[in-house]
Formats: C-alpha cells, structure tokens, sequence
C-alpha cells in the first residue's frame, strides 16, 4: 500500500494541486485586520473529509482507489470544497447536499457556524468587533497572569480586583482606539473670512510608550493657517486626545495630529510641536529625570516660509 501511494503522488503535479484549492469562496479581507483577528467561530469549510483509500480490488486485479484524503498528497493540505459547488450573486451553494451549509460571501452573523464570532474584518462580515468592554475578561486574566509571574499572589486582598482594575485602566489609556476625526468633529468646522495664523498652545497630553507600556506626558502646541475655515477651539485638544491614548511614540504622535488638522480644514499650513517627559527614561534605563524630548511637524507654509515657522516658534515659546 505505501508503494502504491507513493507512485500515485509522484503521478500528482502542483498545478492539479493549484486546481484543487479553489479560494474564491474564502475573502482575504481577514488579512488586513492588524493583528486583531481573534475569531472563535467555526468555519464550515474546514470540515474533515472522511473519504479514504479503500483497498477492494476492481475486476482486472488493480487497487482501486476511491478518493485521496486532503493530507495525504506530497505533504501538501488539500481544501476541498463539495463537487457541485456554484457561485450565485456572491453565494455559495452546494446542489449536492441542500444540508451542507457553506459559507456565503461575504460571511455575516447569520451564516452557520458564524454565530459565535468576536470579530472578522469589516470588509468580510456585516456584524461589528467586540466592544473594548467585552475584552476585559480576557485582559484581566492576563493581568493576573502577570502578577503570578512576578511572584505575587493575586489572591490576596490587596491585588483581588487589581487585575479588573488595571484591565480598565489600559482601556481607558489606550480609548482613542475607539475615535475616529470624524466622530469628534462634531460639524465644528465654520466658513469664516480670517486668513491669519491660529494657534492652541500648552494642551496637555498622556500617552503611553508603546516601546515599555510606560507613560510619557507634556504639552502640544499647535499651530495653522486658514483658508476661509476655520475649527472649533476645543476641537484641537480632542485631536490631541484621539492620537495620544494609544500606545506611541512621540514622533508619530506629532505628525498624525498635524496631518489630522489638515485633513479637518485643508489650511494654508499646520504646525505642531510637542514637549515630553517620558518614564522610560526616567524610572528605568538611563534614569534622567530633568530630561525632554521635543518633536516638531512642520506642513505646508510652516515648512517653505522661514518667517512663518519663526512666529509660530515664538508664539509658543513666549510665556
């Protein structure tokens, strides 16, 4: 039998392989999901195939072979899908076996086997990901992991709820994973004949290292040049808000709230720049803790005019 098998996988080629695997009823938006995939859903394309080799001879005394299990070629995984399987407005549907549920494209919370799950990409499903709540089952658990990992006991009655505790704390440090620009604008952008520099300076900030997972703070100022709109005050802070709870860098932090004031009001020019204390560097590492990082993101005339960029500069500097 092991012969025999042998000699028919050396008769398989990869391009019957290739015309094997039909992929068209499996979307790739998943892919692009960042990492965030957790979907504990069942997919109905994956069931085993429970055909085998069968070793009854045919008439003329050779082994007559019924159908190849999916893992038995060359190594290789074969998908199947059922032999009748059509395509019909973007469905799949198995004339075979009216029983055989596949899964439609794309696949939504009310295809089979689907029911259960946390979260796909919005491209691939019509239902929404768990809301951050819902993860703080899981982040708990983690965090007591954690405290047993560092010899702790988590059991005793100062660390009990430490772990629901420090689930809803990084929850609350990272919320601006939840905002979009959009959400906070709020139609807080007015027409407004004014052409002159605008700027917020001194807006405080908490982020947290993405590096360590340790805090680092300061001030933003910022800075830009209308083009007949103009944006709510207060609409700048909340941009700072949005990009600063998450996990980041300073560097980035700087140049995605200028270009998110571009984007809100397209002006002549935004200037940004930020002042920060960060903890890895002060409560670990080389432990400085009278240092400062300041990072600056110039856009537009801010960037090509020397004379404007200057203003800018001593607007926020001056106390």
């Amino acid at each position: 039998m092991n012969r025999q098998l042998s000699e028919l996988s050396e008769m398989i080629s990869a391009d019957e392989l290739n015309d094997a695997i039909d992929d068209r009823n499996f979307p790739q938006a998943h892919l692009l999901s960042r990492g965030r995939n957790n979907s504990v859903c069942s997919n109905s394309s994956n069931v085993s195939d429970n055909r085998t080799l069968s070793n009854g001879n045919s008439k003329d005394g050779s082994t007559e072979v019924q159908d190849i299990p999916k893992t038995a070629r060359n190594g290789f995984i074969k998908r199947e899908h059922p032999a009748s399987l059509t395509f019909s407005n973007g469905n799949a549907q198995d004339k075979s076996n009216d029983s055989i549920k596949s899964p439609t494209t794309p696949r939504t919370s009310t295809t089979p086997g689907h029911e259960k799950c946390t979260f796909h990409h919005d491209l691939e499903l019509d239902h929404k990901p768990p809301t951050r709540e819902d993860l703080l089952p899981d982040m708990a658990h983690s965090y007591r992991m954690l405290l047993s990992g560092l010899g702790e006991d988590p059991d005793r009655q100062g660390l009990l709820k430490t772990p629901e505790r420090a689930a809803k704390a990084m929850l609350f440090f990272t919320k601006g994973y939840d905002q979009t620009l959009e959400d906070i604008l709020n139609d807080a952008i007015f027409n407004e004949d004014h052409d002159e520099m605008v700027v917020v300076k001194d807006i405080e900030m908490f982020s947290m290292c993405e590096h360590h997972l340790v805090p680092f703070y300061g001030k933003v100022s910022i800075g830009y040049l209308p083009c007949n709109k103009i944006l709510g005050l207060s609409k700048l802070a909340r941009i700072v808000e949005i990009f600063s709870r998450r996990l980041q860098v300073q560097e980035r932090l700087t140049k995605q709230i200028a270009v998110a004031v571009t984007q809100a009001v397209q002006p002549a020019g935004v200037a940004v720049v930020i002042e920060g204390v960060h903890m890895c560097m002060v409560m670990r590492g080389v432990q400085k803790i009278n240092s400062k990082t300041v990072t600056s993101t110039m856009l537009g005339v801010f960037r090509d005019d020397p004379k404007t960029r200057e203003e800018f500069l001593n607007l926020v500097t001056s106390k």
